[in-house]
């Protein structure tokens, strides 16, 4: 069963600072959790007057058609290697539904959505873009690392102009072998021939991220968290 807005996702939230004033949603890839992300929060070496929320949510379990059909955290299905060619649209929809309740509670909490970070890793930062460039309201940014653009053929009439113009950090490993390099390519250019504003950078590793990577992550936030 996947999550929804009457379901909503489990997480795990770690604060920096008393009274937040940002957050930081982190989404995972296919197969962790919440908990594969935490780690990183003080390599991210934040400067100590900005106080933010970590949100590390859990995708919901269902079956992996790529995996033989086991049943693992997964924000969607994954048909076959080619990971846009046929893509699982109904699991798509309803991550971003989900990642949109998470959103919509933040502003609840009195963190407006232009002092959120949407950010994911893999399966997460396809979601990250999803959810992100079609989210009504100014995000303070979109973190998409080693992933790629899912549902591109309808980003044209689906984004929001809200977005048109936040700032998106793109991080991909040369030697990828999950996430092909080229696929990423793709999608960064189909960005900045919709006029986004992309942040890319590449580093020699696989799919995992690295020291260079989270310095430049960090810089990056620096400068949207504002």
């Amino acid at each position: 069963m996947t999550a929804t807005q009457n379901d909503p996702l489990a997480t795990i939230e770690i604060e920096r600072g008393d009274d937040p004033t940002h957050t930081i949603l982190w989404m995972h890839g296919l197969g962790a959790d919440g908990n594969d992300f935490v780690p990183i929060i003080d390599e991210l070496a934040l400067p100590s007057d900005v106080s933010v929320r970590f949100i590390f949510p859990h995708a919901p379990m269902r079956a992996v058609t790529i995996n033989q059909g086991f049943v693992m955290r997964a924000w969607y299905d994954v048909f076959d290697l080619s990971f846009n060619r046929t893509e699982d649209e109904d699991g798509l929809r309803d991550s971003q539904r989900a990642i949109e309740f998470l959103l919509e509670r933040e502003r609840e909490r009195g963190i407006i959505p232009g002092r959120i970070v949407l950010a994911g890793f893999s399966q997460g930062g396809a979601m990250a873009l999803q959810a992100g460039l079609r989210y009504p309201e100014k995000l303070a940014g979109i973190m998409a690392l080693s992933c790629y653009l899912p549902m591109r053929q309808t980003l044209v009439t689906e984004s929001h102009r809200a977005n048109s113009g936040t700032s998106i950090f793109m991080a991909h490993g040369n030697l990828d072998s999950i996430v092909p390099m080229s696929l990423a390519t793709i999608s960064k250019q189909q960005l900045l021939e919709s006029g986004y504003a992309v942040e890319w950078h590449a580093y020699p590793m696989a799919h995992s991220v690295c020291g260079e990577e989270m310095a430049d992550i960090s810089a990056w936030l620096r400068r949207v968290l504002v």
